[in-house]
């Protein structure tokens, strides 16, 4: 009987419906799916959690200028090879790798802008070149941009990005930019002018240990990974664990080391409140 005879069945061919890429975010930390869009109009901060994806320079200095004012300094300075460094990349070949891919000329982007009409000049560093590391050129156009607020008494702000502190590949070049940034803040600072700096994640090594670490005033994102040597690092060389959030915004905020944390979309008016305060004290 038909009843209880063996079922048929037909096959249907279903044609894969393909998912654009990009529409879709997964955050590295709570490891949430977001839409993209909405991750982009929440400041690149995830809607779960709250935490701050990576910016390019240029969305930074977007985000902190008014429109239309930004006027870039040392726009063509490029780096050279002083070593002639060999490796499983040349540092020739990394730099053009790192050009391509990024659309910048190195690490960092330096200019002179407005933030609520006020003038200030500002520096950005850029993690995807060469992870924000300071070679020459970056030492020197930070330096450059310092001095150039110093003799137009403007405020100076620098937001950090750098996983790579001083650029391995330039050897001690890389290690005077250290000296040479510092020795530019200091006489920005006998002249009475302000110098904010912003820490994100990641700031770490030769730029922490230089001029993201003495600013007037201190501010860091969110969970930003702060320090000089990694926690995996420190805990293999002393071997012990170290604390719970060790080398966090929240952290280093509790000892001392930075003055405060503020949310990207609060950063703008933070850092123009402060400006507002040093110049009418």
């Amino acid at each position: 009987m038909a009843l209880f005879g063996k079922p048929k069945y037909t096959l249907v061919k279903v044609k894969k419906k393909n998912i654009p890429e990009g529409i879709w975010s997964k955050c590295p930390d709570c490891e949430s799916p977001n839409y993209t869009k909405e991750v982009k109009s929440n400041f690149n901060v995830c809607p779960s959690c709250e935490y701050h994806f990576s910016l390019t320079a240029m969305e930074r200095i977007d985000l902190l200028l008014d429109e239309k004012t930004f006027e870039e300094m040392d726009a063509r300075m490029v780096s050279r090879d002083p070593l002639n460094f060999k490796g499983p990349k040349t540092y020739k070949e990394k730099l053009e790798s790192d050009k391509e891919k990024t659309g910048l000329l190195d690490a960092v982007i330096t200019g002179e802008g407005a933030l609520d009409g006020r003038k200030m000049v500002i520096a950005v560093t850029d993690s995807r070149f060469i992870m924000g590391s300071m070679g020459s050129v970056v030492g020197e156009k930070i330096t450059r941009a310092i001095e150039y607020a110093t003799k137009n008494k403007l405020p100076m702000v620098i937001v950090s990005g750098s996983g790579g502190g001083a650029r391995m590949y330039e050897g001690a070049f890389s290690l005077m930019q250290m000296a040479k940034t510092c020795a530019a803040l200091a006489r920005h600072h006998d002249k009475g002018l302000l110098y904010i700096s912003v820490l994100t994640d990641p700031t770490m090594a030769g730029i922490m240990a230089s001029f993201a670490g003495v600013g007037d005033v201190i501010i860091a994102e969110p969970k930003a990974l702060i320090g000089f040597t990694g926690p995996r690092v420190i805990e293999q060389t002393i071997r012990q664990k170290l604390p719970e959030g060790f080398q966090r915004s929240e952290f280093l905020l509790a000892h001392g080391l930075i003055d405060m944390i503020v949310h990207r979309k609060d950063l703008k008016k933070r850092i123009g409140q402060i400006i507002e305060y040093a110049q009418n004290k």
